[in-house]
Order: structure tokens, then sequence, then C-alpha cells
């Protein structure tokens, strides 16, 4: 025996008559409602208490972030946490460029007069270590100058900070220089550097990102409701939700420590789910009251209907992010934890605190109305009812169609080229990172690098440092040999204070993500590497060879990527269903929602390849034709879509079930259900595009991916799948959407979300 349709509504009505024979235990979301709008101002003030809380003890112990080593995976993983724990003198070197203009030659006398101002400025520092001598490229256009950044004995991350700490001096004061020498370029290059500027960068933007977020989503909110309570309410909402959130994140950091882009993510997340949560909420109370109930009654019908809808969506979310925790990363950990939070206090305020303040405004909600936006919400849309009367006349024909668009777009995505997000991909418009381009065109030794790491079996046993440095020396001639890496005259092995670790760094004329670094790391991996190991173990056994450096991070984070995906996917797929099952007790609509959301995730990485690989639209969208996609985008995406794309159809197919419950036929069910619920889920995925689209106008290339790649699966969410796809997908399924087997039918619990008010 089979279940093909869901059961009929058994509660109160719109009108507020009493339950019928079985209505059953309340539902949690209902009560938690009931229970806010009747102590509104206890819910209120715990809320708050909640939000002062997290952001208070959140700021007093900060957010502790990955280092690093601890942010690596795979071979080069193991030799970044040898490194780190080995503690080597830093190295906090910088250059400076002199280069004299295109098509001219730098003099010596130039070059000589440049390195001694440069020398003298320096000298006056207390931050400068050593100065060392001028070299002049083989051109004859360029000349660097080494200097060394004093960070005393520190080591490892330490150093790094100091250095960070340190560098603005040096900064300064080859500023000086250069302002001296308008008809040359002297700018400072180095890892210090660089990271001081691109920080900068990446600050400002995150500062105008918020500083944007907000009256874009304040102002789509107001061409929604057309006033400004019910405008800022989901916003209020969203800003406590992310704050709370952050403050929470900071906590788990000490124990779990975080990516340095976590608060970005929880922002975007944060103000996506929380203003779509209110709104969902919001919308619905107004639609009911402008149906005649009142506001006890349309608080508890908004609960029954877009409160549940809300549980089933951040439960979605959450158990879809969960998924990362197995991806075998740890960047992606903290990625989970900090959206799972953000997701778990957006729904708690729009289970708690959200009826209570719904209920103090009561009417006000419609306060101060804003000339000409104003207007009453109907709950019908005559675009959305004439979009259905087309594609519900032939369900069949606008489903292939639109199949067939969303897997045309996909199609590109089989040629995806993933690469890592480094210094040579970051914009130029950064003085360091334009000086550290030309300083690697000009010197190519001061670029990209393989770092081998040679260690001992234990630090109790030294390494032979002759018969290593010997070691080396042969394998150096033999790369050298190939011609895959740059100059290495010169390549020493520096040792361990304790002896029992050694690095050596191998320069390569390629930028870290291109193929051609990729070959040499094959090279090295596969034949340097391998004999280079044999002759040290013959006179250490034991000891180990592993190969480090920002080409082997991203080809090792790939491989254990690849390796989780499967692991990922799956739990994500049946996690997702599992929810959905339990949600609205149907096999099919759970099915129909999964292949749904593959399809406009698949379109949305068919996109990013387009746009990023390709350099399709490149110009008008004002973003980077990096040549890849960023090697960690596709499954943070794949992930976190899943989980977004949940809020529009379990708010769609809830509107549709009520319409079910109320005995219309599927296709007349399927009608009401899209126009019922057009104006909210199309105002919800402006905000979402809106806050999405702020973010792919940021500077780091992984951003401006992020950004687009949500933006166009959210558009395609909000229009071709819920205009086209679901609908024309139900009708064709009928009476079939609702099946449920009989054995599964009697295992799940009693649904008491199906026992909900009336829909007006």
């Amino acid at each position: 025996m089979s279940v093909l349709s869901p059961p009929r509504r058994t509660g109160p009505t719109s009108s507020g008559a009493a339950p019928g024979p079985g209505a059953g235990r309340v539902p949690a979301a209902r009560r938690l409602a009931r229970w806010s709008a009747t102590h509104r101002w206890t819910a209120v003030l715990l809320w708050l208490l909640l939000v002062v809380v997290a952001v208070g003890a959140g700021g007093a112990v900060g957010m502790r972030t990955l280092t690093g080593a601890e942010s690596g995976s795979g071979e080069s993983g193991r030799a970044d946490l040898l490194l780190e724990d080995a503690g080597f003198p830093a190295d906090a070197t910088e250059h400076v460029l002199v280069q004299a203009p295109v098509g001219e030659t730098l003099t010596q006398a130039q070059a000589d007069t440049v390195a001694a101002e440069l020398r003298a400025a320096f000298g006056r520092l207390d931050e400068v270590g050593e100065v060392g001598d001028l070299v002049l490229s083989s051109d004859g256009r360029s000349a660097m100058l080494p200097v060394t950044i004093d960070v005393g004995d520190a080591t490892g991350t330490a150093a790094s900070a100091l250095a960070d700490e340190r560098v603005p001096a040096l900064l300064a004061a080859t500023a000086q220089v250069a302002a001296d020498h308008p008809d040359l370029t002297v700018a400072q290059a180095g890892t210090a550097s660089v990271n001081a500027g691109m920080n900068d960068r990446v600050a400002g933007d995150f500062r105008r990102a918020e500083l944007l977020s907000l009256p874009i989503t304040f102002g789509i909110l107001l061409l929604t409701f057309g006033a400004l309570f019910a405008a800022g309410v989901p916003v209020l909402l969203a800003l406590s939700a992310v704050g709370t959130a952050i403050g929470l994140a900071s906590l788990v950091s000490q124990v779990m420590p975080a990516t340095d882009t976590l608060s970005s993510v929880v922002l975007l997340v944060g103000m996506a789910v929380g203003v779509d949560y209110s709104l969902f909420y919001v919308r619905r109370m107004r639609e009911e009251m402008t149906h005649g109930a009142t506001r006890s009654q349309a608080i508890d019908i908004a609960a029954a209907t877009s409160g549940r809808a809300v549980v089933t969506s951040g439960v979605a979310v959450v158990v879809s992010m969960c998924g990362l925790l197995l991806s075998g990363q740890a960047v992606f950990r903290s990625m989970a934890i900090g959206t799972v939070l953000v997701v778990a206090v957006a729904v708690l305020g729009s289970l708690t605190v959200l009826p209570a303040v719904l209920s103090l405004l009561g009417d006000r909600i419609d306060r101060p109305r804003i000339p000409f936006l104003h207007r009453r919400a109907t709950g019908d849309s005559r675009f959305w009812a004439a979009t259905m009367r087309v594609v519900l006349a032939r369900p069949a024909v606008s489903l292939a169609l639109a199949a067939g668009v969303l897997i045309a777009l996909a199609a590109p995505a089989l040629g995806i080229r993933l690469g890592e997000s480094s210094v040579d991909s970051m914009p130029a418009a950064v003085p360091a990172v334009a000086a550290y381009q030309g300083l690697t065109a000009a010197f190519p030794q001061t670029g990209s690098t393989h770092t081998l790491v040679i260690a001992a079996p234990s630090a109790d046993e030294p390494l032979d440092q002759a018969a290593v440095t010997a070691a080396v020396d042969r394998m150096v001639e033999e790369a050298t040999a190939t011609g895959q890496f740059a100059d290495l005259t010169g390549t020493t092995v520096t040792f361990a204070p304790d002896g029992a670790t050694a690095t050596v760094d191998l320069p390569i004329p390629d930028a870290s993500g291109d193929t051609k670094a990729e070959a040499s790391l094959t090279l090295l991996r596969d034949q340097l590497v391998p004999d280079l190991r044999a002759d040290i173990r013959a006179v250490d056994p034991g000891a180990d060879v592993l190969v480090s450096g920002n080409t082997s991070w991203t080809v090792d984070f790939g491989a254990t990527l690849r390796a989780h995906l499967p692991w990922v996917v799956a739990f994500v797929l049946l996690a997702t269903f599992v929810v959905l099952v339990l949600a609205f007790r149907s096999v099919v609509v759970a099915g129909t929602a999964v292949v749904l959301t593959l399809l406009s995730v698949g379109a949305a990485y068919g996109l990013l390849v387009l746009v990023f690989q390709h350099g399709f639209a490149t110009g008008l969208l004002g973003v980077q034709h990096s040549g890849f996609v960023v090697d960690w985008l596709p499954l943070f995406l794949f992930v976190i879509l899943f989980g977004l794309s949940m809020d529009y159809h379990v708010f769609v197919v809830s509107r549709i079930r009520e319409a079910s419950h109320e005995g219309l036929p599927t296709r007349a069910a399927v009608a009401r259900g899209v126009t019922r619920s057009a104006g909210v889920v199309t105002s919800a995925a402006a905000v979402m595009v809106g806050v999405f689209a702020i973010f792919g106008s940021l500077s780091l290339v992984e951003f401006e991916q992020l950004g687009v790649g949500l933006a166009a699966a959210v558009i395609l969410d909000a229009t071709l799948v819920r205009a086209v796809l679901l609908p024309s997908a139900m009708a064709v399924l009928g009476p079939r959407n609702w099946w449920l087997p009989g054995w599964l039918d009697r295992v799940l619990p009693a649904a008491h979300g199906e026992q909900v008010p009336a829909a007006v």
C-alpha cells in the first residue's frame, strides 16, 4: 500500500475555528510563536541578551585563525607542519625593484644612485636587519636590492606576524626614494609587503561591501513592502544573527581555528538567509491580516506555514553545510561551523523574537508608509499567473525546454580547470602586487619556488649535513639540466637549529598555478626527489624528503578534495532527501527537489567556467579573466547552493501543498502555490542577488567567483526552476507528487506540521 496524497488539514482556520478531530499536538514552531507573542518583552530581552553576550564574548577572545600549516593537506601539509615545528630562522626578505621605462636601459649610475639612497633610508630604520647587494637583470633594464626585515629570534608564524607589523616602515622609505626618481620605477615587493597591500585592499573592499549591503537590502525590502517597519524588521534580524554567529564562531575558533575569511562568509550567508526567513514570515502575516485575520491569528498562521517552511529550509541548509565536515580540509570545516551557526541563529530568531516584534507592532508593521510604494499584500501576481497558464498548458514541453537550457548551461563545466588564487592572480592595482609581477618577470628566481623539506627520523637524530648537502648538489645539477627551473646557481641547504630538518628552495620561472609549474612539480616528485631520498637514506636511514610550496599546496589540496568529494556529495544528497521526505512526507517531492537543485548547481558551474575560465562577458560584469576556477569553490558552492536553494523550493512547495490540502487538483494547486508565493520569493531572491553581487565586485578572484556563482544560481532558482521546471514537473507527475510507500508512511513520525491553519 502506498500514499498518493497528503492528509487533509485538521488544524484551526484563519477565521479562528477550533481544531477538528485528530488535530494532534501543536507543532513546535507554533508553540514558540504563541509563547513569544504572549511574552513579547521577555522574548525581545532574551534575544538582545543572547546577541550582547555572544558579541561581547567573541570580541573579548577574538577569532583564532588557521595558520598556513594547519590549512594544508597531503604531502605539502605534512611538510609545512615540519617547517613550523622546526624553528627555522625567519625569511623576511623584501626586494626593491628599480626599473627603467619600457624600451630603455637602466644605467649603472642610475642603479647605484637609487641603491645608495635606499641604503641610507633603510639605515635609519630599526625595522631593517640587513641590506644586500644590488643585482642587475640580464636585459639591462632592471635592478633589485634585497632588504631583510629584522624580526629578531622569532620563527614561524610569529616571525611572519612581526614582519607584517614592521613592513610599513620599509614601504614608506621606498616610497620616499621613489618620489625623488619619477623617471624610474622604484617599488618594493615581498611576502610582507604583498600581505600588507592585499590586507588593506581587502579590508577596504569589505568595508564597502558592508556599507552597500545594508542600503541595497533595505531598498529592496522598501520596494517590496512600501513601509519602513516592514522593511526594517528583516534587516535587523539578519544583522543580529550575523553578529551573534560571528561571536559564537570566535568562541569555537579557540578549539577549532577558523579560516581568515570566515567572518565574510558568515556575513554573506547570514544576510541572505536572515532576511529571507523573516521576509517569509512578515509577508505571510501581512497577507493574512489583509484578508481579515486578527493580529494573533495572522501570527499563528504565519508560524504554522512560513515558520514551518523556515524550519525545514534551515535544517536543510544546516545538514548540507555539515557535509563540509567530511571534506578533509580544515578550511571547509571552519566554513561549515560558521554557516551552521548563522543559519541556526537566524532560524531561532525567526521563531522567537520575530513573532514578539510582530505582535508588538501589529498593524503598525505597515508604518510609516512610503508614498507610491506602499501596497497591501494580496498574495496574487498577474505576471506569474500568466506564466503559469503558459507553462501548465503544456507541462511536458515546458519541462523538456527548461531542463535543456540548464543542461546546456552546465555543459562547459565538463572542461573546468581548477587553480589556486595566488599573488599572480591578485589585482595589479595593488602597488606591491604590481611590483611583485615586475620583479618576477625581470628576476624569475624571486618568484614561485618548490620547497624541499628534508627530515630526519626524529629530532634526536640530526641529519648528516655534509651528506645531505652533497646529495642536494647532485639533484640541483639534474634539475638544472631539465630546463624546467629558474637559475639554480647559489642554491643552498638551510638546516634547522636542531639539525633534524633542512630546506632547499628551487625557484621556477612560471606562476605557481601554471601547468608548467605543475609539470616541474611532477618531475620533482616522480624522479628527482626519489633519487635524492635514496641518496640521503643511504647515510640517514629513515630520513624523508617532502615537497612544499604554492604549486604543491594547490595540487595536494585538489587531490584531497577529489578523494573526499564522493562522501561529501553523497552525504548532502542523502541528508537533503531525508529532510524533505520528513517535511513533506513524499519521496517524489524530495527526489524532484534534489534533481532540480543538481541542474541549477551544474548551470552555475557552467557559467563560472564561461565567465572566469573562458573570459565570456568579463568586461560587462567587471570581473577578472583568471583562466581557472578557484579550487575550493566548486565543493563549497555545491554544498551551500544545495542548502540555499531549499529556501525557495520549500516555500513554494509548501504553498502548493496547502492548496492541495484544500482539495484543488494538481495543476490548480501548482498555479495557486506559485502565484501566491511569487512576490515573497522574488523579493527574497532580489535580496540574495544584491548581497552576492556586492561580493562579486571585490578585488580577490575567489570572492568574485563566489559572488557571481551564488548570484547566478539564485537567479536561475528563482526564475527558470521556480517558474518553469518545478511547476511543470509537478504537473506532469500529478497525484504521484505525494507518493509515499506504505511501509515508510508507517515508519515516519506523525507530521504535526500538516495540521496548519487554512490558506486564505
